[in-house]
Order: structure tokens, then C-alpha cells, then sequence
């Protein structure tokens, strides 16, 4: 009976992991070992960034609302408060395009939370 050897699965699963590690530096993109261990970690923070993405940018628009409510004589919580108040249902997104773009439209928004 002949001696099987796994030789052409190995070589695919190992030029599959050194393909996913290319732009890696050193032994890191050659070096099956290390490369298994790179191209892990890579993924582990690719998870982690994608939910660090969303807080970002929620944070970058609470800092952009406050900048422009804050020209407009209130603070950030006054203004989503009283946007809240009065059924405006905009979200932080929408609200820091019209502060950079539109800025006539949030200064008249911040007029309408000013009455109420």
C-alpha cells in the first residue's frame, strides 16, 4: 500500500494564510508560522475597528453639533433637548452635514429650540 501524503492540501492552506499576509513586513509575509499569527491578530483588530468606526464618527458629529449650536448661543445638551422637546427626530449624522453645509437651516433650527 502506497504512503499518502497531504502535500497538496498543506501547500494550498499555507499559500492561502501567505496570500491574506501580503504587505506585511519581514518574516511576518514569507514565514508560514508567523504569518498565521499576523494575519490572526489582523483580524481580530479589523473586528475591533469596525466597532470603533461607529463611535467615532458618533463622536466627530456630537463634537460638530456643539461647535455650531454653541455659535448659536446653547450648548450641545440644551439643543438635543430641546430638539427632543419639540418631535425634530434628526439624526446626529443628518445634524452635522446641515451645521457644516446648511448653516442657515441649523441656525434657524436653533431659533425654533431657543422658543421652546
Amino acid at each position: 500500500m502506497a504512503r499518502v501524503t497531504s502535500g497538496k492540501t498543506t501547500r494550498k492552506r499555507h499559500k492561502k494564510i501567505i496570500k491574506l499576509a501580503k504587505g506585511f513586513t519581514g518574516r511576518r509575509k514569507s514565514n508560514y508560522r508567523t504569518a498565521v499569527n499576523a494575519v490572526h491578530k489582523a483580524w481580530a483588530n479589523a473586528y475591533i475597528g469596525r466597532r470603533q468606526k461607529k463611535r467615532n464618527f458618533r463622536r466627530l458629529w456630537i463634537s460638530r453639533i456643539n461647535a455650531a449650536a454653541r455659535a448659536n448661543g446653547m450648548t450641545y445638551s440644551v439643543f438635543m433637548n430641546g430638539l427632543k422637546k419639540l418631535n425634530i427626530n434628526l439624526n446626529r449624522k443628518v445634524l452635522s452635514e446641515m451645521a457644516i453645509s446648511d448653516a442657515t437651516a441649523f441656525t434657524a433650527l436653533c431659533e425654533k429650540v431657543k422658543v421652546a
